[in-house]
């Protein structure tokens, strides 16, 4: 099983993820919203963090049936927004952020570079705002 480098740059490790509903419910709450024709993401900077450990931004994935009704396109599309985060977060630090994304039905038919320059729209606004207050 490949686990990745100590930084977490080479796989999407356990500590990546938003895993308890009550970190979920927190960005959903609070967090910054960029949405287009593609996908809806949230972020929401987490102030409560201590050890160098949790100084990671992590992500939630909320991607709907009814948005993918086919578990190809939801595999895809989760494929693509992970693969997505694991390019973006090698470059990001100084704060620890945790983003939400939600795909929209007309994303399964897009294609896979489409998909990808979406996405990193979404990172760089949210990043960006997030560093503006």
């Amino acid at each position: 099983m490949h686990t990745g480098s100590q930084t977490g740059t080479k796989c999407f490790t356990r500590h990546q993820r938003l895993l308890k509903s009550e970190e979920l419910q927190r960005v959903f709450a609070t967090g910054r919203r960029s949405a287009d024709s593609c996908f809806t993401v949230l972020a929401a900077v987490r102030d409560d963090v201590d050890s160098q450990e949790e100084q990671q931004h992590r992500l939630g994935l909320a991607i709907s049936k009814k948005a993918a009704p086919r578990a190809v396109d939801r595999n895809r599309i989760k494929r693509i927004v992970r693969e997505s985060f694991r390019l973006i977060n090698i470059r990001w630090r100084n704060r620890s952020i945790d983003f939400i994304v939600m795909t929209t039905r007309s994303a399964t038919q897009k294609d896979n570079p489409i998909l990808f320059d979406s996405l990193h729209r979404h990172w760089q606004k949210l990043w960006s705002d997030s560093h503006q207050h």
